[in-house]
């Protein structure tokens, strides 16, 4: 043999080295290991395995449409765990790709997909969460503010940033998913965008109430920016910045969902377990709110996919339905102008008013929902011998508190003379319920005493918001909401009141993010013993806070209005609490800021646009990101965002998209099963399911999202 033959062997060795590690790359990506009720594979483009996009399989064969959707490892490797018996559609959605063919599949069977890469980027933007298009919305400059322009005088750019980030049209749809960043062709043409959006505004049953918000009190302002937005869109403008795919643990996030509700009504909320013991309900039903969309409450069965409706009764037979303030200031019983969708039709009827639901440890479900119209019994008025009438007298109440017991599904009324909203059990010994959205008082209904006596009257307490700005530690003669402060007395406080309700783990004390919508936004400490008040303000860089809770260590949480999370610790407070001073603005340094992932709007870049609506904290590690996470919906990015060691995890529901949660939950199923014995829970809460990816005929979906230990674990 020759130095030639050594020589063409060596460079063949050479060449079969260096081609190995690529062989045993394709070789590892190709051997996907699945279970019988599993589909796997690996998803390919011409660019090469494609790492970090969503495989999805759908299928129409269960009671109800079924939907899983996992992500993509390194390897472009997937596996769909755990599918019902049926026949799926299957495709691959990701940025930088459009959609790829749906093919057909069933559990058990091995496929590889073939991602189709955007041929531009228009294609490929269609995919965007809604916030890279929101963020193409223009805020006026600060010279247009105090009263030079029709932008109202008493209007500032921080109530402006407020109110489009996460109260106003934000607070009940997602705002730059395609049907809303263009405009219905059903209505016409139009001269400007302006006209156009006045015009939108205006339609359906909350149409009064829309304008009411954008014409009268932002003076017909936001037309003008609303129509530039879309006109520019129109014209082929494209958002600014790109989404990135999903990194590391967003990697291992499983979703599935289920179609509940109905194409016309949309779902508030649901609600699975106890929050203080997760355990309770396992495997068990899912119980929905439809708020003042229908009385019919849907009811979804996970494990055999079915979806049934109880109709919610009220104990007056006379009671009108709850539209309209002081119901609910957000509907009317018949549309203000025809809507694109749905023309003249009352498409919401009810009476219920369903808002929120909540497990007790006995496995009922309690919820704020109406029991009679709004006149309060006797029992609540002054001249009254009930010990919280004595002290504050109540005339009125827009929603009270029902209970559904699961077992039976026998339906209770509890007549509260306060207002509800939220609600949440204590981790006191009576079980004590306590309740948002009861206007000037904290309220509250013990759980010890109705189940004894079934009295309701006797079964709530009521008290009004009262800071301690005498410095004595006890409630004294007050001074009313806008009076000025006098020595020796303590100082009633009022707003918009309380939204989120959060009560301590440890100490007794009861929470609420308070001042949602009107008067200084912040966090209320309300003590039951002493019937005090404690509040702090956020900062004004921060601008507001909606949906919030607290974690076991005593902190709170904030959806924040400036695009964070907003924490706040009492306990780093170097001030007095209370006294004269202790009004608000006494604690700064007890606030913290977490930006949300996503872009901000040009000239706010510091700050992301996402409108997050509601905060809650999994104490209990239902998620599997661990113990005491923050978790926050991500209203303009199809789901919701996790801090974990500093660090914000993004898990998207990406199909269909325009995903809106207004909250979530935690339930464990079983604590021996790993991963799949675990998960939260939610439902597309936007108000026009017609809104998001389908079109009309689209009907809510609840979710369940659990995070494995590895984008492959079956």
């Amino acid at each position: 043999m020759n130095a030639s033959f050594f020589g063409a062997a060596a460079l063949a060795l050479a060449a079969l080295l260096a081609t190995a590690p690529d062989r045993l790359a394709a070789q590892q990506a190709a051997a996907v290991a699945i279970d019988g009720d599993d589909i796997g594979g690996v998803v390919r483009s011409s660019k090469g395995p494609e790492a970090g996009v969503w495989v999805i399989a759908e299928t129409t064969e269960l009671p109800t449409k079924y939907a899983k959707m996992v992500v993509t490892d390194d390897q472009g490797r997937y596996v769909i765990p755990d599918l019902p018996t049926a026949n799926y559609t299957v495709w691959v959605r990701g940025y930088g790709l459009v959609d790829s063919p749906r093919v057909r599949a069933k559990p058990g069977q091995q496929l590889d997909l073939t991602a189709v890469p955007a041929p531009d980027e228009r294609s490929a933007a269609q995919y965007y969460p809604a916030i890279y298009w929101y963020t193409m919305m223009r805020i006026p400059p600060a010279r247009d503010f105090g009263g030079t322009t029709e932008i109202p005088k008493n209007v500032t750019l921080e109530t402006w940033r407020h109110r489009m980030n996460n109260t106003d049209c934000i607070g009940c749809h997602q705002l730059g998913q395609e049907s809303t960043r263009t405009i219905p062709a059903q209505f016409g043409r139009f001269k400007s965008g302006a006209e156009a959006w006045a015009r939108r505004v205006a339609s359906g049953q909350t149409g009064e109430f829309m304008m009411n918000r954008l014409a009268v009190q932002l003076g017909g302002a936001p037309f003008k920016y609303f129509g530039d937005w879309t006109d520019r869109i129109a014209r082929g403008e494209l958002p600014r910045h790109k989404p990135p795919r999903p990194q590391g643990v967003e990697r291992n996030v499983v979703v599935t969902s289920w179609e509940w509700g109905t194409e016309k009504h949309f779902v508030h909320d649901l609600i699975s377990s106890d929050r203080r013991f997760p355990t309770v309900n396992p495997y068990g039903k899912l119980y929905g709110s439809p708020e003042y969309s229908s009385d019919d409450m849907p009811i979804l069965d996970p494990k055999t996919h079915t979806v049934t409706f109880f109709k919610m009764p009220v104990a007056d037979p006379n009671a009108p339905e709850s539209f309209g303030p002081p119901f609910h200031a957000s509907a009317a019983p018949r549309p203000m102008l025809p809507s694109a969708y749905w023309g003249e039709e009352k498409i919401w009827s009810q009476r219920a008013n369903n808002h929120n639901g909540m497990f007790d440890r006995k496995g009922r479900v309690w919820f704020a929902a109406a029991v009679r119209g709004i006149e309060n019994p006797a029992f609540c008025r002054k001249g009254s011998d009930h010990p919280a009438a004595r002290v504050f007298p109540l005339d009125r109440s827009g929603r009270q508190v029902t209970m559904l017991d699961a077992a039976t599904m026998k339906y209770h009324f509890i007549d509260t003379c306060f207002g509800t909203h939220h609600l949440q059990f204590g981790y006191d010994p009576d079980d004590t319920l306590w309740l948002s959205g009861s206007g000037p008082v904290a309220g509250w209904v013990n759980m010890k005493v109705w189940d004894e006596t079934g009295d309701a009257a006797k079964a709530q307490g009521w008290a009004p918001f009262v800071l301690d700005t005498s410095g004595n530690g006890k409630v004294d003669e007050w001074t009313e909401p806008n009076q000025p402060p006098e020595p020796g007395k303590d100082m009633r406080i009022a707003g918009s009141g309380p939204y989120a309700v959060m009560p301590h783990p440890t100490d007794g004390s009861v929470w609420y993010t308070f001042n949602v919508f009107v008067g200084p936004p912040g966090f209320l400490r309300f003590d039951p013993k002493t019937r005090l008040s404690e509040f702090y303000a956020v900062p004004k860089e921060m601008i507001g806070v909606r949906g919030g809770d607290i974690d076991r260590n005593g902190v709170l949480w904030g959806s924040g209005s400036s695009g964070g999370l907003i924490s706040f610790d009492r306990r780093k407070c170097k001030g007095p609490l209370n006294g004269p001073t202790a009004t608000g603005n006494h604690c700064p340094e007890g606030f913290a800021y977490h930006r949300y992932p996503g872009p901000g709007f040009e000239g706010f870049e510091q700050n992301s646009a996402e409108a997050s609506y509601y905060t809650w904290v999994d104490h209990h590690n239902t998620s599997g990101l661990g113990d005491n996470i923050p978790i926050s919906t991500a209203n303009l990015q199809d789901g919701f965002v996790a801090l974990k060691d500093g660090t914000m995890i993004l898990m998207r529901v990406p199909y269909p998209m325009g995903f809106f949660a207004k909250g979530l939950d935690g339930r464990i199923d079983d604590p021996n099963a790993g991963w799949k014995g675990r998960g939260l829970w939610s439902t597309n809460g936007d108000r026009t399911p017609w809104l998001m990816e389908g079109g009309k005929g689209s009907k809510p979906r609840a979710v369940h999202i659990q995070v494995r230990p590895d984008p492959l674990a079956k």
